[in-house]
């Protein structure tokens, strides 16, 4: 199976299964003397890792990270960096009787079509457990993301759990660690807990949206026409499991506005151009403006629920199946610090990437 590497000067190739032994990513690229160790990395595993609350899958798995190779005496030495994490909780007797049957919502199907073998324990690589090898390579961006560009700061948060969105009135960046949904919310917090768990007691399973941040971007970031910084996050937001759409900045809702509407308009500040606004999701031209980079995607419902649903056999036979195992009942809470490590990895790219083209910004204003 290839394709399991994204990213251009820093590259990230993800490897291992759900049920294998251990998985991981090894990481080409970054640049030497990057001050790293496991407990860096492991401040934003624990924010990923399964059985945290009861709207989280009660798989129990440390996931605590090891540096193989590629740092030596605290600091990255500018070879590949090799990070693992080992699975101690898998129970693949829990997909014993669905080996011979597609998962409805699953990747079952498709991978046994195009490669004719299936991993059926947890749904191999196409488990979201694959996710935890990029929050790890996401650590190790953010530390080098700090010496590059130090003023970036990169926050996710959930504005929308099936039907129920936040009030944008009630923003506070302060409330987004004090709930397990990673809202800025604090009403819609306490909403959703009570939905999700009427939810989660029938065995059923909603989708919900994520929105990425990443302030103090610089601008320059990105280069027309096929090296857009856009490009690039959303590739790399559509590739995080059970996403199904992306949107930069207004995305979606740009089609409703009109030009006078969605151009943002520019103003000469102290310390360099301004906007009135940010409909551009701080990328104009697939180069960054240097204002917020915004992006926000949607995440489907987790196709493990315990409903009874139609499906067929390998064999073509029409059956009946039930998943069972232990599956988050919103895959989305779970997938902001999934997101933040792919924006991490992206930006940190494309700082490389402008470094190693441009250097310094050449078009002055003012």
């Amino acid at each position: 199976m290839s394709m399991n590497s994204f990213g251009h000067l820093f590259r990230v190739t993800t490897w291992g299964e759900s049920h294998g032994p251990a998985l991981g990513a090894t990481v080409d690229g970054c640049p030497p003397g990057v001050q790293i160790d496991e407990a860096m990395i492991q401040h934003w595993l624990d924010k990923r890792k399964p059985g945290q609350n009861k709207f989280t899958t009660q798989r129990r798995e440390s996931d605590q990270v090891k540096i193989l190779s590629g740092v030596f005496e605290g600091q990255t030495t500018g070879t590949p960096v090799q990070l693992m994490i080992e699975n101690t909780d898998q129970r693949s007797k829990d997909y014993g009787d669905i080996m011979d049957k597609f998962r409805p919502g699953h990747a079952d199907i498709t991978y046994w079509q195009k490669y004719g073998i299936r991993d059926y324990r947890g749904g191999g690589r196409s488990s979201a457990r694959e996710t935890a090898s990029r929050v790890a390579a996401g650590g190790l961006a953010r530390e080098a993301i700090k010496q590059i560009a130090p003023n970036v700061q990169i926050t996710g948060y959930m504005t929308q759990i099936g039907p129920n969105k936040i009030d944008r009135n009630n923003f506070d960046w302060s409330q987004i660690k004090q709930n397990p949904f990673w809202t800025p919310d604090a009403q819609a917090a306490d909403d959703w807990a009570e939905y999700l768990n009427e939810l989660r007691k029938s065995g059923n399973s909603v989708g919900a949206v994520v929105e990425i941040v990443a302030r103090g971007v610089p601008a320059g970031l990105g280069a027309p026409i096929y090296g857009k910084l856009d490009t690039d996050l959303a590739a790399a937001m559509m590739s995080i499991n059970a996403v199904k759409g992306v949107e930069i900045g207004e995305g979606m809702a740009a089609a409703e506005l009109t030009g006078e509407a969605n151009a943002d308009e520019i103003f000469m500040g102290q310390n360099g151009p301004q906007y009135s606004s940010n409909h551009a999701g701080g990328i104009l031209g697939g180069i960054s403006t240097g204002q917020d980079v915004v992006v926000r995607f949607a995440v489907k419902p987790t196709s493990s629920i315990l409903t009874t649903r139609k499906t067929i056999t390998k064999s073509g036979e029409e059956t009946e199946i039930i998943t069972k195992g232990r599956h988050d009942p919103c895959v989305g809470i779970r997938a902001v610090p999934v997101g933040e490590a792919m924006m991490a990895c992206v930006i940190l790219d494309h700082l490389l990437l402008h470094r190693g083209q441009i250097g310094e910004n050449r078009g002055p204003i003012g």
